[in-house]
């Protein structure tokens, strides 16, 4: 075998390893509770609520959106509670993230939630809080 042949022949076997890899560490959290997580914002207002059957996104200003639920991928190394990012398949397509805090507040209430929440719904970016249900 030339040389040419045996390096391209480890890059192959490296990318093959580096792309297992990556799908290594992608974990999913079960830990989604049965009565659900409620996400929610101001300015503009806006609501997501999360069951086992579906995932909602509701707002004012938006048609009610429906998806599938997926259950929600995590950090790899880290508690499964600790960051939820749900897969919003649909259209607009999205991604809802979050991470668990106790000090979020929404601003408009003297209320302390257990998570951030990240909304990236089409090219729009929300920010709020989430709580269990």
């Amino acid at each position: 075998m030339n040389t040419k042949s045996f390096l391209f022949g480890m890059i192959l076997l490296g990318l093959g390893v580096v792309g297992f890899g990556f799908s290594l560490r992608e974990s999913y959290a079960d830990n989604t509770p049965s009565e659900g997580l409620i996400a929610r914002g101001t300015v503009p207002f806006w609501r997501v609520e999360i069951s086992r059957d579906e995932i909602i996104f509701l707002s004012p200003t938006a048609e009610e959106q429906k998806y599938p639920y997926i259950e929600p991928m995590s950090a790899s190394s880290r508690p499964a509670s600790l960051i939820q990012v749900y897969r919003l398949q649909g259209n607009p397509s999205g991604f809802l993230v979050l991470r668990q805090d106790d000090t979020c507040n929404d601003g408009m209430a003297d209320y302390t939630y257990s998570y951030n929440a990240t909304l990236i719904l089409g090219n729009q970016v929300f920010e709020g809080c989430a709580e269990k249900q």
